[in-house]
């Protein structure tokens, strides 16, 4: 992946690279903000930082991923990324809960796909993707079963979303990537009012973390149908407005913020629960009113508010303490890979 300019050069709204130096790292381990930045962070410091990006995504009382729900991933600088195994929680995750994989090979497989099935389109029609039944999908799992049996070491799989996150990370200004399923968020995905996560903006924090072109993606079945048909989707997104979205929402399913720093995808996530919760507050009250699109256009182009989001984009503070899980953190019984890999054809729980 090439360097990606200073978040002032970007085309606005969009996922960016902030310009500031890399801090030294305290002793007690790296914030999350300390993540692979165009490849400078050493693999145990992006690695320590995406330890702590999941827990703080998985925190309990914050209900955006329970159990052995979503996953995050580092870019590792050098055609390599981590991401978290299959089954594994991410309130409790460790080092070793992650994976490291070749992101080429796994485009590589996303693309070979995408040649495969030429016609398999209608990503982009919301209402025909809901209703159309999932074709046979057994050569896309042996595929996939052998791409991540080559990077399972010690029985540890990646999770099926290791192809969306390879997708995300190849974006420019991409080093970090959360999918979670929040509460609010998957309220509205899970609705009919899917749609009003991505039609307008509603306060102008709202685009000065998420930028004003989000992504609204329907059901698809997870793996490489899903990878490819985003990946498609992202491309488009790209070519009509020049840069990448900061959130891509998955109808039926969950989000994915995109961020030059797992701090900024922990920023992404915590607005985007909170348009949600907005949304879903204002219903009674008669909908959710958005801000004129001169308006928007305004907010995201203001000086003040370009260094707010560079502010934020550089943002190097601890994170707030993580709340323990009640229980054993580790039982015989618990969500690991090793029991629960017969759960999903390419034996991966998302």
């Amino acid at each position: 992946m090439t360097n990606s300019p200073a978040l002032g050069d970007t085309a606005a709204g969009g996922t960016a690279l902030s310009d500031a130096a890399p801090r030294d790292v305290a002793a007690g381990g790296p914030a999350p903000g300390d993540a692979v930045t165009g490849g400078s962070a050493t693999t145990d410091s992006a690695t320590a930082a995406l330890v702590e990006l999941s827990r703080q995504l998985g925190r309990p009382d914050r209900r955006w991923a329970v159990l052995a729900e979503g996953n995050a991933s580092v870019t590792l600088g050098d055609g390599r990324m981590r991401v978290k195994a299959s089954g594994v929680s991410m309130a409790i995750a460790e080092p070793g809960d992650f994976v490291e994989m070749d992101t080429a090979a796994v485009l590589r497989l996303v693309d070979a796909a995408e040649e495969t099935h030429p016609d398999d389109r209608g990503a982009g029609d919301l209402g025909d993707a809901v209703t159309r039944p999932a074709t046979d999908t057994t050569a896309d799992d042996e595929a996939v079963r052998a791409l991540f049996a080559a990077a399972s070491p010690g029985g540890r799989r990646p999770s099926v979303e290791a192809l969306l996150h390879a997708v995300c990370l190849d974006l420019p200004g991409v080093d970090a990537v959360g999918h979670t399923h929040p509460v609010p968020v998957n309220a509205l995905l899970c609705s009919p009012l899917a749609s009003l996560l991505v039609d307008g903006s509603l306060f102008p924090d709202q685009i000065v973390v998420l930028g004003t072109d989000p992504l609204l993606v329907p059901y698809l079945d997870p793996g490489l149908k899903l990878a490819r048909a985003v990946r498609r989707m992202l491309r488009d997104r790209i070519a009509a407005t020049g840069a990448a979205p900061k959130v891509v929402y998955l109808q039926n399913h969950g989000m994915f913020a995109l961020g030059a720093s797992t701090a900024e995808v922990l920023q992404v996530t915590e607005m985007a629960v909170k348009v949600a919760e907005v949304i879903l507050g204002s219903l009674p009250a008669g909908g959710p009113v958005f801000l004129h699109a001169a308006d928007v256009a305004r907010i995201d182009t203001r000086p003040d508010e370009l260094l707010r989001r560079a502010a934020l984009a550089a943002a190097t503070a601890a994170p707030a303490p993580v709340v323990a899980p009640t229980g054993p953190a580790r039982t015989s019984g618990s969500t690991t890979p090793d029991t629960l890999t017969d759960r999903t054809p390419d034996g991966a729980i998302r």
